[in-house]
């Protein structure tokens, strides 16, 4: 028995062999190499997309913390912006003295990001009383005023002499450029 076999099957055949025989080596060589680095790679992405959604959560969170704060204490956020005016605290304070003297000691070395002047005051009052009201009006003024102990009161007569020292801060400038710049951000 004679198999006839044409010509151009033979060389179809030949052809369709060298085909897979590419194929096959074109897959182990690229594709199952490749294949395992993608998979390597997509694994990678996939950790590294949830330590982002981790961070971006938090930042929304921190961010959200922040505008809150912001809205709380919008009060001593604009009394840090505010400067000092000492004409001004005595006409506000003036009711709960009889005599008020305010007189400005030379600015301090910043602290933190704040710019520090004390102010040295003597004053005359008719009771302790009015003292401590005077002490809760300064908590509600427009300034971020500390009193520093220690306070004194020597008895005059029938009234009290009192002189204490305050230190009123307020923002610098170059602590109010980069706070705003990091807000904008």
């Amino acid at each position: 028995m004679k198999i006839s076999i044409s010509r151009q099957h033979i060389y179809l055949l030949f052809f369709s062999f060298v085909l897979f025989m590419f194929v096959v080596l074109f897959s182990f060589a690229l594709l199952i190499p490749e294949g395992k680095e993608y998979r390597v790679k997509r694994a990678q992405m996939i950790k590294e997309l949830k330590e982002l959604r981790k961070y971006q959560d938090f930042s929304d969170e921190t961010f959200a913390t922040l505008k809150e704060l912001q809205s709380e204490n919008r009060h001593v956020i604009s009394a840090l912006d505010r400067v000092f005016d000492i004409e001004r605290f005595q006409k506000s304070h003036s009711s709960y003295f009889n005599s008020l003297n305010i007189t400005k000691i030379e600015p301090l070395e910043p602290e933190d990001g704040f710019s520090v002047y004390e102010v040295n005051t003597s004053s005359k009052i008719s009771t302790p009383t009015t003292f401590y009201e005077f002490l809760d009006s300064i908590n509600k003024s427009d300034w971020i005023i500390d009193v520093t102990f220690p306070i004194e009161f020597k008895r005059e007569a029938d009234l009290i002499k009192s002189s204490f020292t305050m230190k009123v801060y307020h923002n610098s400038v170059e602590s109010n450029s980069t706070a705003s710049e990091s807000v904008d951000k």
